[in-house]
C-alpha cells in the first residue's frame, strides 16, 4: 500500500474511444489525457473539481453523472521534496560562505498540483544552432509590453518569497529581474525541470532571450521573452504567457534542461566543502533535488564546471604555475620549485611564445627542516590526479616521533615512469633528505627500482637502503595464488621481528603450497621482512601514501595544478599549527616522550612484571628474562636481553628503538632508568622540533614578481576523454575487492536480492507503463 507522501500522475481520458476485448482488458484511444496530479488524501470531489478546471468547465457538480464516463488510469510517481526553485537564491556566492540549504521551499501536501508529474516529458530542446536564427512568428505576441509594478523590496515571480518566507508566487512576472543572463536561463531552466515539461529556444543573443514550449502551436502558449536593460545592466522579463496548458507527451527519467549547468549551480556547496565527493554522490543527490536522474558523464562534467568556478580554469591554472613559483619563493625563501616544459610544434616549427607543462617539484623550507628530526626514512608513492587533464602526484613522506605522517616533496609528472621517478628522486636527495644510511620504503614499480638503483642518484647503500610496503606485495602475491587466508600468512611471516617467527609462519604456509614460497623466496628477504631490515622500518611496513591523501591532501586531486600547488601550502602551514601546539603543550606539561611511546611503554610495563629476570655480567647490561606466563600469540619463554647493544631475543628491542616488555624488566631489576635506552627522535622536544619552523602568510598575487616567459599551456594529450565516462586510472588490485560476505545490492534501490536488470521499481514501472 502507497504512503500519505506518495503523488500519483492520475491519466484522464475524455476524448476518442474506449476499445474492449484487448489483452489489458480496456484500451483508451485518446491521444491527449489530461495529467492531474494527486495525493492518497485526495478526495473524489476535489478530483472531479480538478478535471472541470482542465477542461475549462465550471465545477458546478462534484458528483454528476457527467463525470461518470471518465476514465482514469493511476501511475505511482515520487516527486522531489520541492516544486520550484528560487531563481535569485539559486546561483551560488561564491565570495559568501556554504549557505545551508539551496532552494528549499514548502510543498502543501494535501494540495492538487496540476502539472505533469515528475518523470514525465521527454521533448527536444531543439539544436544548439537554434539558438543564433531570427524567432519565428508567435501567436498572440502584438509586441506589447505589460508593465508590472515591483515593490522594492518585494520581490515577485517565479522563486519569489512572500512576506512569511514562504515560496509563494509559482510564475514568472513581468518585469522580474536578474543579475545577469545566466542566472535568468539558470531560472528559466529550473522551472521547465520542475514543472516537468519542454521548452525550446527561439532566440538567444547578447541581448535578448526567447523561450516557447516545445508544444508551442499545439495547445499550449507558453512563452517567456528576457532583455537586457543596458543602463542597468540587468536582465529582466518583458512578456511571459504561462503556465503551461501542455501536457508531456512521455515518460522519462531525464530531463533534456537538467544540463550540466544547472547541475553545477546545485552541486556547487557540495563541491565547496569537499572537492573530493564522488560522482555518485552528487548524482544521487541531484536525482533527489531535481526528480530527474541525468547520466554519470553530465554530472562530471557539472562537478568540473563547479571546480573550475571555485578554484580557477583548468587550462588558464598552467599558466598560473611559473608565476607561484616566483611569488612562493618570494614568500618563502629557500623554496624549492623546479619547472620542465616541453616546446610547442607549429608547423614544423617550436612556438616561442608558448609551452608544455611537463613536470614540477616543489617542497618548503619548514618540510626540508623536518625532516631532519624525523625518523630516517622516506615514503614515496604516487597518487592519480582526478579532472580535465591527467597526470599523476609523487608525494615523498615521513613521520615524527609521535607517529604523525608528514609529506615533505611533491612532484606533479606526466604518469609513474623511470624518467618521472629520477626526477623525483634526484631533487628529493638533492634538496630535502641528504641524510646517510636512509630508508625508502615504496611498492615494486619498475620505474622506482630503475631511478633508485642509478650510480649518481645517490640511493645505492650504504647511502640509502630500499624496502617494499608489504601491502603492495601481499597484492602482487594474491595476483597468483588466491585465497586471503594465504595471502594473510605472507603478511604475518613479513611483520615478524624474528627469524624463529618468521620461520613459524612461512612453514605453515610452505604447507599450503610450495610454490607460495618460492614466489617470496624470489624477492630479497631484506626487502619486505621486518626481522632483516636491521631495525631501519622503526617498525613501518607501509607508505601510508592513502593516509597521507585522506588526511592531509583530501581533495587535492580534485583540482586543477594551480590550485593543487597552493593547497599544499595551505594545508602544510595548518598542520605546521596544529602539531608544533599540541607539542609545545605537551613540553609545557613537562612530558619528556611523546604520547606514542608513552601508551607503548605503560602496556609493556603491565606485562614486565610477570616475568624472572637473570643477571649475567657486572655491567648490568646481559640478561636473560623467563616469562612466567606466555605474553602472546608467540612465544620463546626465554628471552635474551643486552641493554648495551639494545637487542632482545623477541626482536621488538631492535625494530622499534625503544625498550621492548622485557627490556623494561631488566631495567627494573638493575634500576636502571629505561628512558637512555629510547631513541632520540621519541623525545617531546624532537617532535616539536619538527613543527618548530612555520610558514609565513602567502604574499598577495598582486605582489608577486612579474613573469616574462612562454606562457605554460597543458598537453592536449593529457585530457581526458570528451564522450563517454570518464575513464578510471586506477589500477585495480586485490586490494580493492570487496568483502565476499557482504550481500549484492540492486545498483538502483541499493537492497539486496535482485540486480538492476530485475529491480521491481524497473519492473513495475515498465508494465504499469505498457497498460
Amino acid at each position: 500500500m502507497a504512503s500519505e507522501e506518495e503523488s500519483f500522475a492520475v491519466l484522464v481520458h475524455h476524448k476518442g474511444s474506449i476499445k474492449r476485448k484487448t489483452r489489458s482488458g480496456v484500451k483508451f484511444t485518446d491521444k491527449n489525457p489530461l495529467y492531474i496530479v494527486v495525493n492518497r488524501t485526495t478526495s473524489y470531489d476535489d478530483l472531479v473539481r480538478a478535471v472541470l478546471m482542465k477542461l475549462g468547465l465550471e465545477a458546478t457538480a462534484a458528483g454528476s453523472s457527467s463525470m461518470a464516463a471518465v476514465a482514469s488510469s493511476s501511475v505511482p510517481v515520487y516527486e522531489p521534496a520541492a516544486q520550484l526553485v528560487a531563481s535569485p537564491s539559486f546561483a551560488v556566492d561564491l565570495n559568501d560562505g556554504v549557505r545551508d540549504e539551496v532552494g528549499s521551499f514548502d510543498v502543501l501536501a494535501n494540495a492538487l498540483q496540476g502539472v505533469p508529474p515528475v518523470g514525465v516529458g521527454d521533448g527536444e530542446l531543439g539544436d544548439p544552432d537554434e539558438d543564433d536564427v531570427e524567432p519565428e512568428t508567435i501567436e498572440d505576441d502584438s509586441g506589447d509590453e505589460v508593465q508590472a509594478e515591483v515593490a522594492l523590496g518585494h520581490p515577485v515571480g517565479f522563486g519569489a518569497r512572500d512576506a512569511e518566507g514562504n515560496a509563494g508566487l509559482t510564475e514568472f512576472q513581468v518585469g522580474q529581474q536578474f543579475q545577469d543572463k545566466d542566472e535568468a536561463l539558470l531560472s528559466v531552466k529550473t522551472y521547465s525541470i520542475r514543472r516537468g515539461v519542454q521548452y525550446k529556444v527561439v532566440e538567444s543573443d547578447h541581448r535578448r532571450y526567447v523561450g516557447k514550449c516545445s508544444e508551442f502551436g499545439n495547445g499550449c502558449t507558453w512563452l517567456i521573452r528576457l532583455s537586457l536593460r543596458k543602463r542597468k545592466g540587468i536582465w529582466e522579463v518583458k512578456r511571459y504567457n504561462g503556465p503551461h496548458t501542455c501536457l508531456a507527451t512521455s515518460i522519462s527519467s531525464d530531463h533534456r534542461s537538467l544540463d550540466h549547468s544547472v547541475i553545477s549551480a546545485f552541486i556547487m556547496p557540495m563541491v565547496r566543502a569537499d572537492a573530493s565527493v564522488s560522482i555518485k554522490v552528487l548524482l544521487n543527490a541531484t536525482a533527489a533535488h531535481f526528480g530527474f536522474r541525468p547520466t554519470y558523464r553530465r554530472v562530471w562534467m557539472a562537478k568540473q564546471k563547479a571546480v573550475g568556478i571555485i578554484y580557477g580554469d583548468w587550462d588558464e591554472s598552467y599558466s598560473e604555475i611559473p608565476r607561484w613559483v616566483l611569488g612562493v619563493q618570494l614568500t618563502m625563501p629557500g623554496t624549492v620549485a623546479v619547472l620542465r616544459t616541453s616546446p610547442v610544434i607549429v608547423g614544423g616549427q617550436v612556438d616561442e611564445s608558448q609551452a608544455y607543462f611537463h613536470r614540477l617539484f616543489w617542497t618548503f623550507p619548514p618540510c626540508i627542516e623536518a625532516f631532519r628530526h624525523c625518523k630516517p626514512l622516506v615514503s614515496i608513492d604516487g597518487t592519480h590526479l582526478y579532472g580535465k587533464y591527467g597526470g599523476t602526484l609523487l608525494i615523498a613522506i615521513a613521520q615524527d616521533g609521535n607517529s604523525n605522517i608528514l609529506p615533505v616533496a611533491f612532484a606533479l609528472v606526466e604518469g609513474e615512469n623511470a624518467e618521472s621517478w629520477t626526477f623525483f628522486l634526484s631533487h628529493l636527495r638533492q634538496h630535502v633528505t641528504p641524510q646517510p644510511g636512509l630508508l625508502v620504503i615504496s611498492d615494486r614499480h619498475n620505474g622506482i627500482k630503475s631511478a633508485l638503483e642509478a650510480p649518481d642518484g645517490g640511493w645505492l647503500p650504504p647511502s640509502a637502503y630500499r624496502a617494499f610496503c608489504i601491502r603492495h606485495v601481499a597484492a602482487n602475491f594474491a595476483l597468483t595464488f588466491k585465497g586471503k587466508d594465504a595471502r594473510r600468512l605472507l603478511v604475518n611471516a613479513a611483520y615478524a621481528k624474528t627469524e624463529v617467527e618468521f620461520d613459524y609462519w612461512f612453514d605453515i604456509l610452505r604447507s599450503e603450497d610450495q610454490a607460495m614460497c618460492e614466489w617470496a623466496n624470489r624477492i630479497d628477504y631484506s626487502l619486505w621482512t621486518q626481522h632483516r631490515d636491521e631495525g631501519r622500518r622503526f617498525g613501518h611496513m607501509t607508505t601510508n601514501i592513502s593516509e597521507c591523501v585522506n588526511s592531509i591532501l583530501k581533495g587535492v586531486r580534485n583540482l586543477p595544478v594551480a590550485s593543487l600547488v597552493k593547497a599544499t601550502y595551505g594545508r602544510l602551514a595548518e598542520l605546521f599549527v596544529r602539531k608544533g601546539r599540541e607539542a609545545e603543550a605537551q613540553m609545557g606539561t613537562g612530558q619528556q616522550f611523546s604520547q606514542h611511546l608513552v601508551k607503548c611503554i605503560e602496556s609493556n610495563l603491565k606485562t614486565a612484571r610477570c616475568f624472572t629476570v637473570t643477571l649475567y655480567d657486572r655491567d648490568n647490561s646481559e640478561f636473560t628474562v623467563a616469562e612466567t606466563t606466555p605474553t602472546g600469540t608467540f612465544s620463546l619463554g626465554t628471552y635474551r636481553v643486552s641493554l648495551a647493544s639494545r637487542t632482545c631475543d623477541c626482536g621488538y628491542f631492535q625494530a622499534l628503538h625503544f625498550p621492548c616488555q622485557h627490556a623494561l624488566a631488566c631495567c627494573a631489576y638493575a634500576r636502571v632508568n629505561w628512558s637512555s635506552y629510547v631513541h632520540s627522535v621519541y623525545q617531546i622536544s624532537s617532535v616539536f622540533n619538527v613543527y618548530r619552523m612555520g610558514f609565513t602568510p602567502p604574499i598577495p598575487e598582486g605582489f608577486w614578481p612579474p613573469y616574462d616567459g612562454p606562457t605554460v599551456i597543458p598537453d592536449p594529450n593529457r585530457r581526458r576523454a570528451r564522450e563517454g565516462r570518464p575513464r578510471s586510472t586506477r589500477i585495480r588490485t586485490n586490494m580493492d575487492e570487496a568483502d565476499p560476505n557482504r550481500p549484492k545490492r540492486c545498483g538502483l534501490c541499493r537492497q539486496p536480492g535482485h540486480t538492476r536488470r530485475r529491480c521491481p521499481q524497473v519492473v513495475g514501472s515498465s508494465q504499469t507503463g505498457r497498460n
